[in-house]
């Protein structure tokens, strides 16, 4: 052990329930506990509420779809193949969790009360339920086979409280074309993700309705949709993706659209982008927080120790090893309220997740309890650098003490 690390822990071990500096180093490190546990809840949330939308808005629309590039946004899509080659290159793309087919068309539902227009979308054998069955309220999800069409659907509670519907009941949908054509369906399931604008949108049923309402053969399909397995990897996919379909041109001259989730809504990825701002700002703040109390408290402890500096210079230690150790004890203070205020934000992170205690006003944040997204690196990441910036903001008021002469505080004792 250093001269300069024994004289700090003699100076925190030592410090009596009468000194000066004790309250204030209470003080000192309850606030960055504070400010850390304050930083490592605001990024769970933050990171939380992120994967939470992002999950939603990918559970409608996947993580990047393949359709018709002449079909654009429209809602009346033109056909591709579902047996093209190039979705086997796709699914060998590192990353690519899952590929399956799907065909949209416009709709509205009445019943012998109200009148709802909608997105009839229409899935196959090989659709992925994960997102529906986790948000699936009532009734289940249904079969889809090859030999049969089913006339179960499965709608939201949102449509179903607009259109008093639920589990069992049968509905018409109408479609406007030509001929003007109409279908019954069966609710066999209620879903509720919160996003409303989306829950009031969709409606899941067999492909099969709507490849016989446009006039498609059984290999025609609005197009593919792909499942990735990280989110976050979602630009550089599609650009692997793109360069394989994205050229490829069918036998009528068209060619295939591939198209990211972010693309596609991209004014709520840019909200949640935004979130990050958020997130940076709160982190600046704490930081000075927690770095201004640290400096507040040197001082203290500097003032309180003028005459033991005085001692230690007249003894020979240079201002070079007395200032090292104060900020020895400054680091070791920083750490008991770093390993504190993890350990508390920890302990809050896991309650809410657990019991869900704070709640949300769905119609605004879109979930029912404030979501939490523990990661860890994020916590070490924080921790470090709340230690980098406290010690080096505590150099400069460490530099009080080569103004501090021995003569004066020896001959003022």
């Amino acid at each position: 052990m250093s001269f300069e690390s024994y004289i700090a822990k003699r100076f925190l071990s030592g410090s009596d329930s009468q000194s000066l500096s004790r309250p204030f180093i209470r003080i000192t490190i309850a606030s960055v506990a504070l400010s850390v546990a304050v930083m490592i809840v605001a990024i769970a949330v933050i990171t939380g509420f992120k994967r939470e939308i992002k999950q939603k808005v990918v559970g409608f629309g996947s993580h990047i779809q393949i359709t018709n590039y002449d079909s654009n946004q429209s809602l009346e899509t033109n056909p591709i193949p579902t047996n093209l080659p190039v979705i086997d290159e796709v699914k060998k793309v590192k990353g690519v969790r899952h590929i399956q087919r799907f065909a949209i068309k416009a709709g509205i539902i009445k019943t012998d009360t109200d009148i709802q227009g909608v997105v009839l979308k229409g899935i196959d054998s090989d659709f992925d339920w994960t997102f529906f069955q986790k948000n699936l309220v009532d009734g289940a999800i249904f079969k889809i086979t090859d030999s049969t069409t089913t006339a179960a659907s499965l709608i939201s509670k949102t449509l179903a409280n607009l259109l008093k519907l639920k589990v069992g009941d049968t509905y018409d949908m109408f479609f406007v074309q030509e001929p003007p054509r109409y279908r019954r369906f069966t609710v066999a399931g209620i879903y509720d993700t919160k996003m409303v604008e989306f829950d009031k949108m969709f409606v899941l049923c067999d492909i099969k309705h709507i490849q016989r309402l446009n006039g498609w053969n059984q290999n025609q399909a609005t197009g593919f949709e792909v499942l990735v397995d990280d989110i976050d990897r979602v630009d550089d996919l599609w650009v692997e993706v793109d360069d394989i379909a994205g050229f490829v041109f069918l036998d009528d001259g068209s060619r295939l659209k591939v198209q990211s989730i972010i693309d596609k809504y991209p004014n709520i990825f840019d909200w949640l982008n935004l979130q990050d701002i958020n997130a940076a700002v709160l982190i600046v703040l704490m930081l000075l927080v927690a770095a201004i109390n640290m400096i507040s408290g040197l001082l203290i402890i500097i003032l309180e120790k003028t005459s033991t500096i005085g001692l230690l210079k007249s003894m020979g230690t240079s201002n070079r090893s007395v200032r090292k150790i104060f900020l020895i004890q400054s680091a070791f203070i920083m750490i008991r309220g770093l390993l504190i205020g993890t350990a508390a934000g920890l302990i809050l992170c896991f309650l809410q997740k657990q019991f869900g205690i704070v709640k949300l006003d769905e119609a605004f944040y879109f979930l029912s309890e404030v979501p939490i997204n523990i990661v860890w690196w994020h916590v070490i990441v924080l921790n470090v650098l709340a230690f980098a910036v406290g010690v080096a903001m505590l150099v400069v008021p460490s530099m009080v003490i080569s103004r501090i002469s021995p003569d004066k505080t020896l001959k003022f004792e």
